[in-house]
């Protein structure tokens, strides 16, 4: 889509460029009604004023914050290369913290961040009370949710359709033939570990002769995984598990070691089916490689400063972009 021009703005508000000038700069120069009429151009029109929406408003700094759950999973990696890439487009910076999955971490960063002028934040929430991220956005601060859908929150949002990939990578596994299922994932506070279990249980539901059994995680984490592998082993033997869905890579990589170097090993995928999600780089170099759910990782980043980047224009609409995820075949899964 090519970006809207000054020009335009003022053509369709019947005004001149250098009134158009004026509102962006100093719209106390302007006709309150011509402010008006200028304002509502720029949002119907969707236009984003040049030098990085005027800096993310005037005085701030030309940095972006970019919180995220865990700076070690290699899922938020991309997405702040993405975030950085973009970024760097209008000469500006990005910051990265990690809360840790912890309210009282990510308040802290926040805290420190409106302290410094941040020109705005992008957040994948810790939790869902969302009141500090309202004061910081009623003081100018534009704020996105990464990795999280926000439809009626009030924010703009950048996420992938959670519940849709869960059901998928329950979907291929009942296609595969798997009929006794289990879901390694959690905390369930956690939204997109919540939404991934609810799509995975619903293609569970349609299937009659299927199963579903919940093996909560404390961690998304490999050592995790592992823990829960070992657990795993003899459900397998047993042939009370026949598939995993895993809510992310790290775990199902954690799985898949406990489960091939067992005392009595398991096969992948003879014994059991899995399926991650992510689709890190990780997946595919996986000693067997790793079935998963694709996110658009770089492009959840670069849309979540687009959306900063519109926020920062006065009476800017809020949207919430939804991406599909891809299910990405591999060995884990293979009859």
């Amino acid at each position: 889509m090519m970006a809207v021009s000054v020009k335009e703005v003022a053509a369709h508000a019947g005004v001149s460029v250098g009134t158009v000038s004026n509102v962006l700069n100093r719209p106390d120069q302007v006709k309150p009604e011509t402010v008006v009429r200028v304002r509502d151009a720029i949002r119907v029109l969707g236009y984003v004023p040049n030098s990085a929406a005027r800096q993310l408003r005037e005085g701030r700094s030309r940095s972006l914050a970019l919180v995220v759950l865990d700076s070690g999973n290699p899922f938020f990696t991309d997405v702040a290369r993405g975030a950085e890439d973009r970024a760097a487009q209008d000469g500006l910076s990005v910051f990265l913290a990690n809360s840790s999955d912890s309210t009282e971490r990510e308040e802290r960063h926040l805290d420190v961040f409106e302290q410094q002028r941040i020109g705005g934040v992008l957040i994948s929430p810790a939790g869902d009370d969302l009141s500090r991220l309202e004061t910081m956005r009623g003081h100018g601060i534009p704020v996105v949710l990464v990795d999280r859908e926000a439809a009626g929150s009030g924010f703009s949002s950048v996420a992938v359709d959670d519940v849709a990939g869960g059901a998928l990578a329950a979907r291929h596994l009942l296609e595969t033939g798997r009929r006794q299922l289990a879901f390694v994932g959690g905390p369930l506070r956690i939204r997109q570990v919540a939404d991934r279990f609810q799509g995975a249980s619903a293609a569970v539901t349609a299937e009659p002769t299927a199963t579903l059994r919940l093996l909560g995680a404390d961690e998304m984490t490999l050592d995790e995984g592992r823990r829960i592998g070992e657990a795993l082993v003899p459900l397998i033997k047993q042939g009370r598990i026949d598939g995993i869905v895993a809510a992310n890579d790290l775990l199902a990589i954690g799985v898949q070691r406990a489960l091939l170097f067992a005392e009595e090993p398991v096969r992948i995928p003879e014994d059991v089916g899995l399926v991650g999600y992510d689709d890190i780089d990780f997946a595919a170099s996986a000693v067997v490689p790793v079935t998963s759910i694709r996110q658009p990782r770089e492009l959840i980043g670069a849309t979540a400063v687009e959306l900063a980047l519109e926020q920062a224009v006065d009476g800017a609409p809020v949207r919430n972009v939804v991406f599909a995820p891809e299910l990405v075949v591999r060995a884990s899964t293979a009859r």
